[in-house]
């Protein structure tokens, strides 16, 4: 049975990459801090025998027993919520934690993929954002210490790449949707959808003109599981190139919940990037990947999802972090 450790199991997309590679049939090491986790995205594999879990954080020593055949590291917060919150740990879990988790697979001679971003492209100057373009990023603004932690990372990748010959894949991932987010994680869609449920006015920032692309969470970790399997070392964007205004984005969430609410503007955010629409050419030729879940699907599985929720969470504050 092949083994596998994923990083940040209990957050959004790592609990359903654990669930993926349980259904095909991996052993899953799932490790996790739970700063921005949560033990109830994973709670339904606790019984299985193919899956184990550490409570640790990656920016520490790690140390798994036995052999390894794959890594991936998903362990970072990807939020404005949680990365202005905890700046320090954002820049720590990109840079020591990767620097871990690539020692880590050298030592088990393991194939590692790190979950990188469409941050890395900045408020981006290219449109769509191909992987050859290098971004136009701010590293001292506020989101840098993300987008700095994000792109360090892909650089200490590749020079394990380069200088160990390590078995390495990066993925750049664009705007991601589904099951299991946090409605208060500060991001577009969980946001207008948290406000409709609690019938407050949707909140666009800016004059609601930026564009995002969004992809459903099945056709992300489709395509992760795809490039883990691939050989190709550089990086290959994963997303859908699906481009809406945040406007008209959020005038979709009106008419998906029924609600009443109107559209509200407030000031855009410090470096918030103008576009984000991810080329995938390289996706379709190397992994014969492409995203095949519509907006409109995806969209009514996750807002059924969130109406799912207790009303406590609806209306939940934001999380609290320690700060170091």
């Amino acid at each position: 049975m092949k083994r596998i450790l994923i990083t940040g199991a209990a957050g959004f997309l790592g609990s359903h990459l654990c669930d993926k590679f349980i259904g095909k049939g991996y052993e899953v090491i799932g490790m996790d801090n739970l700063i921005t986790g949560n033990l109830k995205n994973i709670e339904h594999l606790f019984p299985l025998k193919e899956f184990s879990f550490y409570h640790h954080d990656v920016s520490k020593f790690i140390h798994v027993p036995g052999h390894l055949d794959y890594i991936l590291h998903f362990a970072s917060p990807a939020s404005p919520i949680d990365y202005l919150k905890i700046p320090i740990q954002t820049l720590k879990v990109g840079s020591l934690g990767t620097h871990n988790c690539l020692g880590l697979a050298l030592n088990k001679k393991a194939r590692i993929l790190v979950a990188s971003t469409s941050e890395v492209y900045g408020d981006p100057q290219v449109h769509p954002q191909t992987e050859d373009y290098w971004g136009n990023v701010n590293p001292v603004g506020p989101r840098g210490v993300y987008d700095e932690a994000k792109r360090f990372q892909e650089a200490m990748t590749m020079a394990y790449h380069t200088y160990h010959g390590l078995e390495t894949r990066i993925i750049r991932i664009f705007n991601t949707y589904g099951p299991r987010m946090r409605l208060n994680d500060g991001r577009a869609l969980p946001a207008f959808i948290g406000q409709a449920l609690r019938g407050q006015d949707l909140t666009v920032f800016g004059d609601g003109s930026q564009t995002r692309s969004f992809c459903y969470v099945d056709d992300l970790v489709e395509g992760i599981y795809r490039l883990l399997l691939s050989d190709y070392a550089q990086p290959v964007n994963i997303g859908n190139p699906d481009e809406i205004s945040l406007k008209d984005f959020a005038e979709e969430i009106i008419k998906l919940t029924g609600t009443s609410q109107k559209i509200i503007y407030k000031p855009l955010p410090t470096d918030d990037p103008k576009q984000r629409q991810p080329d995938i050419t390289k996706a379709k030729a190397i992994l014969g990947w492409e995203p095949t879940v519509s907006r409109a699907v995806g969209l009514k599985a996750t807002y059924e999802y969130f109406k799912s929720l207790p009303e406590e969470e609806i209306w939940a504050d934001n999380l609290e972090f320690k700060k170091g």
